[in-house]
């Protein structure tokens, strides 16, 4: 019973929309129509208030950390159960018919309640492929990969399956986006 309240809860926390509640409310649009059509952080920067897309990133973060961080300190056993129903209510989320985020901010949370240095090396690894190429894509999906290979570095391999698991969904929801870095395509995503 635990395993399927953890799993629903973790999952309803993280399908809140913030990018779409938050553009609806303060600008009077609907997030869907800007942009890339994303209801994440990145396109809610594109909503022409940078304000909006930080607290997306925040709130996106923090949707993740509550429900993780709860289930760490009372069902150490499951977390790897709400990481994953946290991440899959931003990416599916039941209120926008399934159709959601990338789930990079999300995913952000995930790795900061499990171990803050996994949260460190994402933050890290991302911020040095950005300033390289300016393609959050890229650096969402490199510094995503950066986390599996540093737990088979570090021998770590209890934890490598979750993570291979994460990169996986992450590459997928990126699959748009490498199709237009692949064909040079991609727009560079202007994050001040």
């Amino acid at each position: 019973m635990d395993y399927l309240i953890i799993g629903v809860l973790s999952y309803l926390l993280g399908s809140i929309p913030f990018g779409y509640i938050f553009t609806k409310f303060f600008l009077k649009k609907d997030i869907r129509d800007v942009g890339s059509g994303n209801i994440g952080a990145t396109n809610a920067l594109r909503s022409g208030n940078k304000l909006i897309g930080y607290l997306t990133l925040v709130f996106d973060i923090g949707k993740a950390v509550i429900p993780v961080l709860f289930v760490k300190i009372n069902y150490p056993d499951l977390i790897f159960l709400s990481s994953l129903c946290a991440f899959l209510g931003h990416v599916f989320p039941l209120w926008l018919k399934f159709t959601g985020g990338k789930g990079v901010a999300t995913y952000l949370g995930i790795l900061f309640v499990i171990d803050i240095s996994y949260g460190i090396i994402f933050i890290t690894i991302w911020l040095f492929i950005y300033f390289l190429s300016k393609y959050s894509s890229l650096s969402s999906i490199l510094a995503t990969l950066s986390i599996p290979i540093f737990l088979l570095i570090s021998k770590n391999f209890s934890e490598v399956s979750f993570f291979v698991i994460m990169f996986v969904l992450i590459f997928f929801t990126h699959r748009e986006n490498i199709k237009r870095l692949k064909n040079k395509e991609e727009k560079e995503t202007k994050i001040y």
